[in-house]
């Protein structure tokens, strides 16, 4: 995103419902009856519906090899989080669930139509659909739309989220959320005139906010439900789906949530009975459970480990229950200007120079799984991205060994130094590149020390928490980024402006502290004309790249295995993996 990790208009979202087995959404796809399954054939997911099925009933088995960041909208940032939580809840608006690009398109969910901009584009207005309740019943106010917003502005009770809404909503001086300023008035920031109206008023204009309306944390929250950082618990379900249990740490299940109206839900067909998900499984056994047919989905969509790719690419017909999407995710790591010596440049150059590009894409699983060895930020797919590499790393992509020690010569480390590198413990492909990261920079004599953390805390906790990672020397951080939307804004602020990066820990940005960045971020929103805005993302781009805060390592794809008991199977190009809100299940 993650999950849904997210901002200017790139052109009119369009509207609609999104059913998945419609002829626009399904054509060309093998089809087969509910439980006879499809005939496989390799990337048939990614542009249409793979077996197809409108069958009602079943459970559907997701795994995820680490523990979710968070089920609370307010509290979650993971790609495969933001796609996983419109099972059980609404936001106001959400992308559509239709397979390839068809899935970058921006539909209204719990809102009637898109946003209404006015005064500049710095007020956007929405009408609630009638008719939407919780789980217990309660109608939907936008009260309740305004109380979800406000709470998930508290990043130190909830630091995983996004901090757009932080930043760009004209709250009151010092406003720190429902909890801690009890009892404000927020009228200057969201109005609610009635029960089905939420006005949103921003401190600039912003000609797409409908992007922030699709962030989970629009969901609607009941004051009366809230119990802050336990919600988690047990989210309190807007959508077809609400949780039976959930044991913090092993896993939840998701059953059908009696008080969801399809009458008021275009968007979602709800065809299994229950949802089971188990966390903190190995990674290695996710693989093996979901090729033979035990589990239904890798959650993190990250593609299949290293050791299931062999036996699953050189047997045709495994091979053709895969698909093998391009993503707007860059693999990277980040280089931290707050520890010593890396708040030097030529030293994070030479790091920059002494990378060997070919180990890190084996470990991620070579170019067919893992990605394009990458030599700058923006993916090719965003517009903007510029073909940039103002660190060449050889004809072999293995390293420039000589322009590394000259670096270090000029950072006062001719001999090298030492760091630590973190990565998520519950991923090997993490690990495998932190291990190809210590054995290419030890040739210039510079040493990594491997430091695992845990994949839920990673950013609140560790590596993206400033003083621990100062305190620690986490010199490097392997890192990951999809963009929250399609565009320069929606891949690149939330890892270079230094403006989200928070005390209490949770931003995507752990290494990029640059106040030019920041102000060309300021410029960029500010300008109107789309190809002009483009070239204003790819300068700061190169700027970053200049800085050398950031390691570039692929520009992602992976390999995705397709579960023998899953129908309607299609990669959404929104979040560049399997669309969850609509798969249905055989049995």
């Amino acid at each position: 995103m993650a999950a849904i990790g997210a901002v200017l208009a790139i052109g009119a979202a369009a509207c609609g419902g999104g059913s998945v087995n419609s002829p626009s959404a399904s054509g060309g796809a093998a089809s087969g009856g509910a439980g006879a399954g499809a005939t496989g054939q390799f990337n048939a997911a990614l542009s249409a519906v793979f077996n197809p099925s409108d069958k009602k009933g079943g459970t559907l088995k997701f795994a995820n090899s680490g523990d979710w960041d968070s089920l609370d909208p307010a509290d979650t940032y993971y790609a495969y989080s933001w796609n996983f939580v419109r099972l059980y809840g609404r936001s106001l608006t959400m992308f559509k669930s239709a397979p390839g690009a068809e899935g970058n398109q921006l539909v209204p969910d719990l809102a009637q139509d898109m946003g209404k901009p006015s005064d500049g584009a710095k007020t956007w207005t929405y009408k609630l659909r009638p008719g939407v309740k919780f789980e217990d019943g309660t109608p939907v106010t936008s009260k309740d739309v305004k109380y979800g917003v406000l709470r998930s502005l508290d990043k130190e009770t909830f630091p995983n989220g996004p901090t757009y809404f932080n930043d760009f909503l004209d709250l009151p001086k010092d406003y720190k959320g429902p909890y801690k300023s009890k009892g404000v008035n927020t009228d200057s920031a969201i109005e609610t005139p009635d029960d089905q109206t939420i006005v949103f008023h921003l401190k600039q204009p912003l000609s797409n906010f409908d992007y922030f309306a699709q962030i989970p944390s629009t969901m609607p929250v009941q004051e009366s439900k809230d119990t802050g950082a336990k919600y988690k618990e047990h989210v309190v379900s807007t959508g077809p789906y609400k949780f039976e249990s959930n044991e913090i740490g092993k896993g939840f299940k998701l059953v059908r949530n009696d008080q969801w109206d399809p009458s008021t839900d275009p968007n979602r067909k709800a065809l299994p009975d229950s949802i089971e998900v188990s966390t903190n499984v190995n990674a290695d056994d996710i693989d093996n459970r979901v090729l033979a047919g035990d589990l239904d989905v890798d959650v993190a969509g990250t593609g299949l480990q290293p050791a299931s790719l062999g036996r699953v690419l050189s047997d045709p017909a495994m091979k053709a229950n895969t698909d093998n999407p391009l993503s707007t995710r860059l693999w990277y790591t980040s280089i931290n200007g707050n520890v010593a010596p890396l708040d030097n440049l030529d030293c994070r150059k030479a790091i920059e120079y002494a990378a060997d590009k070919t180990a890190y894409q084996t470990a991620y699983g070579g170019e067919f799984s893992g990605g394009q060895i990458a030599t700058s930020l923006l993916p090719p797919t965003i517009p903007g991205h510029q073909d940039i590499n103002p660190y060449p790393s050889g004809s072999d992509n293995k390293g420039d060994l000589a322009k590394a020690k000259e670096a270090l010569q000029a950072c006062g480390q001719p001999n090298g130094f030492e760091t630590n590198i973190a990565y998520r413990a519950e991923r090997p492909k993490e690990k495998a590149t932190a291990e190809a990261l210590q054995q290419s920079l030890s040739r210039v004599g510079i040493k990594l020390t491997l430091k695992p953390f845990p994949q839920a805390d990673y950013f609140a906790l560790y590596a993206g928490k400033p003083g621990y990672a100062k305190d620690n020397k986490i010199g490097l951080a392997l890192n990951g980024w999809s963009a929250d939307w399609p565009d320069g804004f929606g891949f690149l602020q939330q890892i270079v402006d230094s403006r989200v990066i928070r005390d209490t820990g949770g931003s995507s940005n752990i290494s990029v502290r640059d106040p030019e960045v920041d102000k060309m971020i300021d410029q960029a929103m500010q300008e109107t004309d789309k190809s002009a805005r483009e070239g204003m993302w790819a300068a700061i781009d190169k700027k970053v790249m200049d800085d050398a805060f950031i390691l570039p390592g692929l520009w992602a794809k992976s390999l995705l295995a397709r579960s023998k008991n899953a129908t309607n199977v299609f990669v959404n190009d929104a979040f560049g993996m399997y669309d969850y809100l609509g798969m249905g299940a055989a049995k």
